[in-house]
């Protein structure tokens, strides 16, 4: 969430940005209810300091005096538990809407509704011609590596078997990408699949309710992550870290549970959009003057990744309308894949990274204790390593041949143990 000290003396900026965001929130009442609560804390307060000099009082009075006082005490009593309602009352309606507020926005990010609006920074990489390219759905079918049909009658549509080789060649990459990432001195995590509620409410996620795209275990306060940002953001929550700690920076491979409510269609076919896949996604807590130069070095990392994978991409600068809530700025990396724009290939997203300032530190308590004893709010950010089902669809995609086998990128033999499908 925002410094609500903030939102009191930027309420135009926040409106103005959160429109921009396109995502829909009501300024004035969260600041109209924060009037109300602030005024009831007060009297609440008062009626407090009253009760207690009574309470001082009341044995040292005259008989003649005392049975007023008590009267006065026993009011007083029932004055403040009345309040202590309507305060509480207010409180949790002020911070329902609080957390609908989204993060401002960085001056340099894009301002536009639609992928058109976002800016390509750059290119890189060649495609290779290919005469008679086929989707990675195509070429895994042929080669018997993924079954979507029996992955639908266990678990459902958008469910898939990965076979064989693509199978060993998933695994290869979540150790290759978390040894190149923990070599950057990102300290390697086996993160949980599940999360309490309040933290992915606290990293910006919206756990239940019609919006939602999470799985929640009915009965429980927990849901199946969508990434593990949530689990790595949720990992120092409630907790004061010294300045000289910072920047602490982690990378956590976990699988990612998404119900993808309404993606159909050519270009959510396949591997693309699914309701289960894998991640090794990188996470940073570090002091606030520290984000702007370690959100750069996140994209870095996830430009080697692609650049050693011999995979063509475009680094895109992420305009307002689809940031989301808690990123401040974010750079999408989209990756060539022939199976898009209908057969005739095209950029697809295949990593992402958001600087998000202390919007979830907020949200989830993570403080930093700075050298001269003050205390302010950590900063966040997260990035993706690697997504292993994107990841192979461009993998399958480009390293195809004509013969229809599948090449393995030269970084990843070493951990397959084979350098072709076929």
């Amino acid at each position: 969430m925002l410094d609500i000290k903030f939102l009191r003396e930027n309420a135009e900026l926040v409106k103005d940005h959160a429109a921009k965001k396109r995502i829909a929130c009501d300024v004035d009442n969260v600041l109209a209810l924060d009037e109300q609560r602030v005024s009831l804390q007060k009297e609440v307060d008062n009626l407090r300091k009253e009760r207690n000099e009574i309470a001082a009082q009341t044995p040292k009075a005259s008989a003649e005096d005392r049975p007023a006082l008590i009267e006065r005490g026993k009011a007083l009593k029932e004055e403040i538990a009345a309040k202590e309602s309507a305060h509480a009352e207010v409180e949790s309606a002020w911070k329902t809407e609080f957390l609908l507020i989204p993060n401002i926005l960085h001056p340099d990010a894009p301002i536009g509704s639609t992928d058109e609006d976002n800016k390509v920074l750059r290119t890189v990489g060649e495609v290779k011609h290919l005469d008679a390219p086929k989707s990675h759905v195509e070429l895994a079918e042929k080669l018997d590596l993924i079954d979507f049909e029996r992955a639908a009658k266990v678990a459902g549509a958008k469910f898939y078997f990965l076979k064989d080789k693509l199978a060993i060649l998933e695994q290869a990459l979540v150790l290759w990408a978390m040894k190149e990432i923990s070599a950057e001195g990102y300290t390697a995590m086996s993160t949980p699949d599940l999360a309490r509620d309040e933290v992915l409410v606290g990293t910006g996620f919206n756990p239940r309710g019609n919006e939602t795209q999470t799985y929640s275990i009915e009965g429980t306060d927990l849901s199946l992550v969508g990434t593990a940002e949530i689990t790595l953001g949720g990992y120092h929550k409630d907790e004061t870290i010294a300045e000289e700690q910072l920047p602490l920076k982690y990378v956590g491979v976990s699988h990612c549970y998404r119900t993808e409510a309404g993606a159909y269609g050519r270009e959510s076919y396949g591997l693309y959009r699914v309701h289960q896949f894998a991640k090794v996604e990188m996470f940073i807590f570090c002091a606030p003057e520290q984000s702007e130069a370690l959100h750069l070095e996140l994209l870095r990392l996830e430009e080697r990744v692609f650049t050693k994978l011999g995979i063509p991409y475009q680094v895109i600068d992420i305009c307002s309308g689809d940031l989301g809530g808690p990123a401040y700025r974010k750079y999408d990396l989209e990756a060539w894949m022939w199976g898009r724009g209908d057969g005739k290939g095209g950029y697809g997203e295949v990593t992402s990274t958001s600087n998000c300032t202390d919007y979830q530190s907020r949200r989830l308590n993570v403080r930093m204790k700075r050298k001269d004893g003050s205390l302010v709010y950590a900063h966040t950010l997260n990035g993706t390593a690697v997504s292993l089902a994107r990841a192979l669809i461009c993998i399958l995609e480009n390293y195809q041949q004509e013969d229809g086998s599948i090449k393995v990128p030269e970084v990843l033999i070493p951990y397959t143990g084979f350098d072709i499908i076929k």
